[in-house]
C-alpha cells in the first residue's frame, strides 16, 4: 500500500533561511490578503515568466511573421493547459513537500523515475542551448559582443548566482530580472497591431492543415507548457516550504504566472504579424525578429525587443538547470535545497553545473545549427510531454499521494483534455511528415 503524504522531508528545523521568515508568517497574514500573497509568490510567476525564454520567443515570433493572427488560439490553448497543468505541480509540491522525480521514485519505482529523467534531461539540454543562444544573439545584436565572451560569462553568472546565494535572495533577484518582460508588451504596443484581427485569432479556431503550420502549432505547445517547467514548480514549491495554508494563494501566483506567460507571448506574435507578416518578410529566429522590427516599427520596438531577448534568456538559463538539479538529486534520493553547500548536496550542484557546461559548449561549437536547436527543442517538447503527464496525473489523483488533496473528478477531465489536445497535435505533426 503507498504511503501516507508526509511533509517537507526534505527540511530540517532551524535549517534554512527560508524557515525565519515562515517564522513571521502569522504577522504577513494580519496583514492582509495582500501581505499573504506576496509571503508565497514565487513558484507560479517565475515558471511562467521563464516559459517566455528565447526558444519561446522564437517560436512565438515565428509564428506571428509567419502566419499573422491566425494561430494565436493556439497560444489561447496552451495557455489554458498551462494553468491547469501547473495548478496540478504545485499542489503537488505544496501537499507532499517532494518534488516530481521524488514522488515517481517512492511510488512508481526507480524505472519509472529514471525514464521521465532521462526524457528530462534530453529536452532541457537542448532548452539550455537555446537559452545561451538567445544570450549570445541578443548581446550581438545590442552590443555586438561575440558569442564566445557573452555565453561563459552569462552561464558562469547564473550558476553563481543560485549556487552561492540563499534560496532568499536567488528568489528576489530571478523576480527582478522578469520585470524586464514589460518591454515586450512595450514593443507590441510600438507595432500597432490590429486588435480586432487579433480578438478574433484568439477564438476562432483555424485549424493548420500543412505540415509546417503543424510543427509550428507542436512547437507553440512545446514552448508554452515545457516539462522542465513543471518539474521546476513542484521542486520549488516545495523547496520554498509552503503548507496547506498557502494553497490558496499559491493557486494566486500559478494563475498570475501562467497568464503573464501568455500575454507576453501574446504581444510577441502581435508585434511580428503586424509587422513582418503584413510585410511579406519571413524570419528564421527572434534576433531577425528584432532587427526586422526597426524600419517598420521604429528604432524604440526593435531595442526593446532586444532587451527583453537577453532578460529572458538570462532568467531561462538559471531556471532550467535547476529544474535538472532537482530532477537528478531527487532521482538518485539526495539532498536537493537551494541552500545547501555543495558538501551536503554534491548531486545536486554537479547536475546543474554539467547541464550549464554542455550547453554552453554545444553552443561555441563553430557553425552549429543554432537555430535548429532552438525551434526544433520545443516540438521535442511537446513529445517529451507525452512521457510526463501522464505519470503527473496519476500521482496527482492518487489518494495515496496526496490525501484530501487528490485531483478531483473535474481536475482529471481538465488535464485528460488537455493531455488529448497535445497527444493529436503530435500525432498530425507525425502523420504529416510520414505523408511527404
Amino acid at each position: 500500500m503507498a504511503e501516507a503524504p508526509r511533509r517537507h522531508p526534505r527540511g530540517r528545523p532551524g535549517r534554512h533561511l527560508h524557515a525565519r521568515i515562515l517564522r513571521h508568517r502569522p504577522r504577513l497574514l494580519t496583514a492582509g490578503y495582500a501581505g499573504a500573497l506576496l509571503a508565497v509568490v514565487g513558484p507560479g510567476v517565475l515558471a511562467g515568466l521563464s516559459d517566455d525564454d528565447p526558444a519561446g520567443i522564437t517560436t512565438y515570433s515565428i509564428l506571428g511573421a509567419k502566419y499573422g493572427y491566425e494561430l494565436l488560439w493556439v497560444l489561447g490553448v496552451s495557455t489554458a493547459a498551462l494553468i491547469a497543468f501547473h495548478l496540478v505541480g504545485a499542489r503537488m509540491g505544496v501537499v507532499t513537500g517532494r518534488g516530481l522525480l521524488t514522488l515517481l521514485r517512492e511510488h512508481r519505482g526507480q524505472r519509472d523515475a529514471r525514464a521521465v529523467l532521462a526524457a528530462l534531461v534530453v529536452a532541457n539540454v537542448g532548452t539550455m542551448c537555446a537559452e545561451f543562444a538567445g544570450v549570445a544573439a541578443s548581446l550581438e545584436l545590442l552590443a555586438g559582443i561575440s558569442r564566445y565572451a557573452s555565453v561563459p560569462i552569462a552561464g558562469i553568472a547564473v550558476s553563481a548566482l543560485v549556487l552561492r546565494g540563499s534560496f532568499h535572495r536567488v528568489e528576489h533577484v530571478l523576480l527582478l530580472v522578469g520585470a524586464v518582460f514589460v518591454t515586450y508588451i512595450a514593443s507590441g504596443l510600438l507595432a500597432h497591431p490590429d486588435w480586432g484581427d487579433t480578438a478574433k485569432g484568439l477564438v476562432v479556431p483555424n485549424p493548420p492543415l500543412t505540415r509546417d503550420a503543424v510543427l509550428v502549432t507542436v512547437a507553440t505547445v512545446g514552448t508554452t507548457l515545457a516539462p522542465w517547467g513543471l518539474v521546476f514548480i513542484q521542486s520549488y514549491a516545495a523547496d520554498k516550504h509552503l503548507d496547506l495554508k498557502d494553497l490558496e494563494y499559491e493557486n494566486v501566483d500559478v494563475i498570475v504566472g501562467a497568464l503573464l506567460t501568455g500575454v507576453i507571448g501574446l504581444f510577441v506574435v502581435v508585434a511580428c504579424a503586424a509587422t513582418l507578416h503584413v510585410s511579406g518578410i519571413e524570419i528564421d529566429d527572434a534576433k531577425d525578429a528584432a532587427q526586422a522590427l526597426e524600419p517598420l516599427a521604429g528604432g524604440s520596438a526593435s531595442t526593446l525587443f532586444g532587451i527583453g531577448f537577453l532578460g529572458a534568456s538570462l532568467l531561462a538559463a538559471a531556471v532550467v538547470p535547476l529544474s535538472t538539479a532537482y530532477s537528478v538529486a531527487e532521482t538518485a534520493g539526495k539532498p536537493a535545497d537551494v541552500d545547501d553547500s555543495f558538501g551536503e548536496a554534491p548531486v545536486f550542484y554537479l547536475s546543474y553545473g554539467a547541464v550549464v557546461a554542455v550547453a554552453a559548449g554545444l553552443v561555441l561549437v563553430p557553425g552549429a545549427p543554432l537555430i535548429q536547436i532552438l525551434f526544433l527543442s520545443q516540438a521535442l517538447n511537446a513529445v517529451l510531454l507525452l512521457v510526463m503527464l501522464p505519470f503527473m496525473r496519476r500521482l496527482a489523483a492518487d489518494p495515496g499521494v496526496m490525501g484530501e488533496q487528490a485531483l478531483g473528478r473535474a481536475g482529471r477531465i481538465v488535464t485528460g483534455i488537455a493531455l488529448g489536445l497535445i497527444a493529436a497535435s503530435v500525432l498530425a505533426l507525425a502523420a504529416l511528415s510520414i505523408a511527404g
